[in-house]
C-alpha cells in the first residue's frame, strides 16, 4: 500500500511539474502554422511536416525560454488567398509577423487582437481589404512598428490609434482610407505616411510637424502642405430686411461701371504687349549647346538620368547652334575652341558638338546632361555647368585637376570649353546609365535583379574610385556622392561621375537630391572632407542593401533616412528585414551580406571620427567578396535564417 502511495505520488509529481502545458502550447502553434499553409502557402511554404518542432521551419522563429512560436518572417513568398481565423488565435505568443509583398486578400482576420504580445505587424504590398478591425485597437497597444501600406484597406482612419503609445512607425499609404484624419497624439512616433488615400479635410495640428509627402495624393489641406483650406464664410445678419430694397442702378452706379471697364480694358491691353514683347526678346537670345533653353522650357531636363536613350528627344543642335552664331555674346566657335586632356585625340570640335542631336539625360546638382550623337556615330556626354562662381583662372585650373584623374572607376573627362557665357564638360558616355536608375526607375516584370554578386562588384568598384580620389591629398574628395553620380558600363562595372566639381558653383536654392547622402556635420556643400565623402559612401551602400532610396533622393517620391531606419529595424527585428526582397533570394551569403551591412553603419557613424578612411573600406569588401566567392553563391543556407547584427 506504501508503494502504491509512493508511485502515485511520483506520478503527480510528474505531472505538476512537466511542461505538458508548454508542449500543448507549441503543439498548437504548430497546427496553426500548418492551417497557414494549407490556406494560402501550399505551393510556396516547403516547410518538412516530418519536421515535428516548427521553431526549424523556415521564417518561423521561437523564444527557448517559453517553448513558443515568436515571430513570423514569411516577405515575398508568393503566399495567396484569404487569412483564415483561427490562425493567430493561437500563435497568440507572436511579436513579429512579416507577411509583406505577397498577394493575401480579403479582411485582416479579427483574431490577430488574441496576439497581445505583438510588436511589429508587417503586411505592405498585399491586397488585404475592408476596414480594420476595432479590437486591435483595444488589444494591440504595444505595437511599434505597423505597415499597412499598399493594400485596399478602407474606412475612416480612427483617434483610436492614439492608444499606440509606443508606436514609432505608421504606414498607410496607397489604401482607400476616407473621411478626416484625425488628431494623432502618438509621443513617439516619428515614420508617418497616409498618402493616396481618400482623405479630405484639414491636417491636424498634431501632424504638421510631419514632411508634405506623407500627405499628397488626397484631398487634405493646410500646412504642411501648399493648398491652403477655405475660410469658412462670416455670418452676416440682415438688420433692414425688412426694409423696401430698391429696384435698379443708380445713375452714379452706372457710370462708375463703365469707366471702370475702360480702364481694366486699358490695363489688359498693355500686359499683353509687355508679354509679346518680352517672348519676342527671348527668341533672340542665347540658346547654348543642343537647345538647352528649348529643353528647359520643354521640361526635359526633369527626367531621371537614365542613359538608357536610344534616339533623340526631336530635336537638333543644328538650329540652335545658327541661332547663336547670329548673336555676338553667343558666337562661341568663332573665338574659342574645346580643350582636350591626356591622349584624348581631337577628333571632333565645338562645332560638331553644335551640329550633333542632343538628348536630355537628367539635370543634377551641378548642372544638365545631354547625350550627344555626333556626326560620325559616336556618343559622348556634356554636361552644362550652372551657377559657376570661380574666376576663368580657378576654373581652369581645378578642371586640369579632374581631367588629370585616371582610374578604371572614374568616368573619364575628356574635354571641356568655357567662356562667359557657357560652361561644358564632355565625359564618355556610359551606356547603362545609373546605379540609381537600375535600383529605382523599371519595378515591373520585366526587370532584371541585382545579384549579390552585381551589387558587390559595384560597392568595390565605388570604393575603389573614392579611395582613388582620397589618394591625392588630404584635402582632396569628391562632395557629391550618390547613386546618380554611380554610371555603369555594358558589364556593370561602376564609374563616379561629377567629382571635382563642387567647389566649382555656388550654394543650391533650393534642397537637393544629395541631401539624403549628405554627413551631418556639412554646412557648405561645396566643402566636403573625407570623411564626410566616407558617410556619403555608408548611406550609398545602404541603398544597394535595401533597395530603398534615401530621404530626397527620388523626385517626386519619398525616401528614408536610410541610417535611422536600418539602426531602428535591425533593433526591433531580424536583420533580414532590412534586406532588399530581390537579395534574399541568394543562399549561403548571409555572413556577408552582413558583413557589408556592418560595414555601411560603420561609414555612416554620426561623428566623423569614427567612420572608417575608404582604404580600410576598400580593404573590407575585398576580403568579404573573396570569402564570399570561395564559399560559392548557390547552395547551403536559408536565406531566412540571416543572422543578428549589432548595432552602434
Amino acid at each position: 500500500m506504501a508503494v502504491t502511495a509512493t508511485v502515485l505520488l511520483f506520478i503527480f509529481h510528474i505531472l505538476l511539474f512537466s511542461p505538458t502545458g508548454v508542449v500543448t502550447d507549441l503543439t498548437s502553434d504548430r497546427a496553426a502554422l500548418l492551417s497557414l499553409r494549407s490556406a494560402v502557402g501550399g505551393r510556396t511554404l516547403l516547410w518538412q511536416t516530418t519536421q515535428q518542432n516548427p521553431c526549424k521551419w523556415a521564417g518561423v522563429q521561437c523564444d527557448p525560454t517559453v517553448n513558443r512560436v515568436t515571430a513570423l518572417h514569411l516577405p515575398g513568398v508568393s503566399l495567396s488567398g484569404q487569412l483564415p481565423l483561427g490562425i493567430f488565435g493561437n500563435l497568440t505568443s507572436l511579436r513579429t509577423v512579416s507577411l509583406r509583398f505577397n498577394t493575401l486578400s480579403g479582411a485582416l482576420p479579427v483574431d490577430i487582437s488574441s496576439c497581445v504580445q505583438l510588436r511589429n505587424l508587417y503586411l505592405q504590398g498585399n491586397h488585404f481589404s475592408g476596414p480594420l478591425p476595432h479590437t486591435i485597437f483595444t488589444s494591440l497597444q504595444g505595437l511599434v512598428r505597423l505597415n499597412l501600406a499598399g493594400n485596399n484597406f478602407s474606412g475612416e482612419i480612427s483617434n483610436a490609434f492614439n492608444n499606440f503609445t509606443r508606436l514609432r512607425t505608421l504606414y498607410l499609404e496607397n489604401n482607400s482610407f476616407s473621411g478626416a484624419l484625425p488628431e494623432l497624439n502618438i509621443p513617439k512616433l516619428d515614420q508617418f505616411n497616409v498618402s493616396f488615400n481618400n482623405l479630405n479635410g484639414s491636417v491636424p495640428k498634431s501632424l504638421r510637424s510631419k514632411p508634405k509627402e506623407s500627405f499628397i495624393g488626397n484631398a487634405l489641406c493646410g500646412s504642411p502642405l501648399e493648398k491652403l483650406c477655405p475660410v469658412p464664410p462670416a455670418v452676416s445678419v440682415d438688420f433692414n430686411r425688412n426694409r423696401k430694397k430698391k429696384s435698379g442702378l443708380s445713375g452714379g452706379a452706372i457710370a462708375g461701371i463703365v469707366i471702370g471697364s475702360l480702364v481694366g480694358l486699358l490695363v489688359l491691353l498693355l500686359l499683353l504687349f509687355l508679354v509679346c514683347r518680352k517672348r519676342t526678346t527671348k527668341k533672340t537670345s542665347s540658346i547654348g549647346i543642343g537647345a538647352t533653353k528649348l529643353a528647359e522650357e520643354e521640361g526635359l531636363g526633369e527626367k531621371p538620368l537614365t542613359g538608357s536613350g536610344t534616339g533623340s528627344n526631336g530635336f537638333s543642335v543644328a538650329a540652335a547652334a545658327a541661332a547663336a552664331m547670329t548673336t555676338p555674346s553667343t558666337n562661341v566657335a568663332g573665338n574659342k575652341k574645346l580643350v582636350f586632356f591626356r591622349t584624348s585625340s581631337s577628333i571632333f570640335d565645338l562645332e560638331d558638338l553644335l551640329r550633333a542631336s542632343a538628348e536630355v539625360l537628367g539635370k543634377g546638382t551641378f548642372g544638365t546632361a545631354y547625350k550627344a550623337v555626333l556626326e560620325g556615330g559616336m556618343m559622348v556626354a556634356v554636361k552644362r555647368l550652372k551657377d559657376v562662381t570661380v574666376s576663368e583662372p580657378e576654373f581652369r585650373e581645378k578642371i586640369e585637376f579632374v581631367g588629370a584623374m585616371d582610374h578604371q572607376n572614374l568616368v573619364p573627362l575628356r574635354a571641356y570649353y568655357y567662356n562667359k557665357e557657357e560652361k561644358l564638360l564632355v565625359y564618355d558616355y556610359m551606356p547603362m546609365g545609373s546605379l540609381s536608375a537600375l535600383l529605382h526607375g523599371n519595378k515591373g516584370g520585366g526587370r532584371t535583379p541585382l545579384s549579390w554578386e552585381i551589387r558587390s562588384a559595384i560597392a568595390l568598384g565605388v570604393a575603389r574610385g573614392i579611395e582613388y580620389l582620397h589618394s591625392h591629398g588630404d584635402d582632396a574628395s569628391h562632395g557629391n556622392i550618390k547613386s546618380s553620380n554611380v554610371l555603369l558600363t555594358k558589364s556593370l562595372e561602376a564609374c563616379i561621375s561629377d567629382f571635382g566639381l563642387a567647389p566649382l558653383v555656388g550654394l543650391p536654392s533650393t534642397p537637393n537630391r544629395v541631401a539624403g547622402y549628405r554627413a551631418p556635420e556639412v554646412t557648405d556643400p561645396r566643402r566636403v572632407s573625407q570623411k564626410a565623402d566616407v558617410y556619403s559612401f555608408g548611406v550609398l551602400i545602404l541603398e544597394l542593401l535595401t533597395g530603398k532610396a534615401p530621404t530626397h533622393a527620388l523626385l517626386n517620391e519619398e525616401g528614408v533616412d536610410l541610417p535611422r531606419w536600418v539602426q531602428s529595424t535591425v533593433k526591433e527585428e531580424w536583420t533580414s528585414e532590412v534586406f532588399d526582397l530581390e537579395l534574399l533570394r541568394y543562399q549561403n551569403v548571409e555572413e556577408e551580406m552582413v558583413q557589408l551591412l556592418q560595414l555601411a553603419i560603420d561609414c555612416a557613424a554620426q561623428y566623423p571620427d569614427n567612420r572608417p578612411t575608404m582604404s580600410e573600406v576598400t580593404r573590407r569588401i575585398e576580403e568579404l567578396r573573396g570569402a564570399s566567392l570561395m564559399r560559392g553563391t548557390d547552395s547551403g543556407s536559408n536565406p531566412d535564417h540571416v543572422h543578428g547584427l549589432e548595432s552602434e
